[in-house]
């Protein structure tokens, strides 16, 4: 999938007997499913006719699946939403999808290799490169030092400064 669209959820499972389907959230906030209109699946747009909330997980009436067995043929599949209608974001906060495949560099010039992954923790996020070297960089401010996401660069302190040596 290119960056012109987001996904923002996977069905999971069918939802009851008038084809409602339930929705592993795949945004920041759920909340996101009562703005969007309608969502793109394979290659066809269903307006969104209901949306419900249920612990962990987002409960959409579809348009065009109004039964179970219909509903069932939907597993698996993900939810995208065109990008141009998402929210500006703040200042140095980027999506998930513009920070992987962007290169790390040290203030030295040296290449770490590129982001593979965006981990999640409850204090800041962490940049994963895998290659050519496994390493972890806590975003945070005097570690993160620029991310350009036009140029696909992102710069950060050299490792020694911040990295506990084994």
């Amino acid at each position: 999938m290119n960056n012109e669209f987001f996904q923002v959820g996977q069905i999971v499972n069918t939802h009851g007997i008038k084809g409602e389907v339930k929705v592993m959230c795949l945004t920041d906030n759920p909340e996101n499913f009562k703005r969007y209109k309608k969502v793109l699946v394979d290659d066809k747009w269903l307006e969104i006719l209901g949306v419900k909330f249920q612990k962990d997980r987002v409960i959409l009436k579809l348009e065009g699946i109004n039964d179970m067995n219909t509903a069932e043929e939907y597993k698996t599949k993900f939810l995208s939403v065109p990008r141009d209608e998402e929210p500006e974001l703040e200042e140095n906060t980027f999506y998930v999808v513009d920070i992987i495949g962007c290169t790390v560099y040290d203030t030295e010039g040296k290449d770490l290799g590129k982001v593979f992954d965006v981990i999640e923790t409850k204090n800041n996020d962490v940049y994963w490169i895998k290659e050519p070297k496994q390493l972890l960089i806590p975003v945070l401010p005097d570690i993160v030092l620029d991310v350009d996401v036009e140029e696909k660069k992102i710069l950060i302190s050299p490792v020694g400064e911040w990295q506990d040596e084994d």
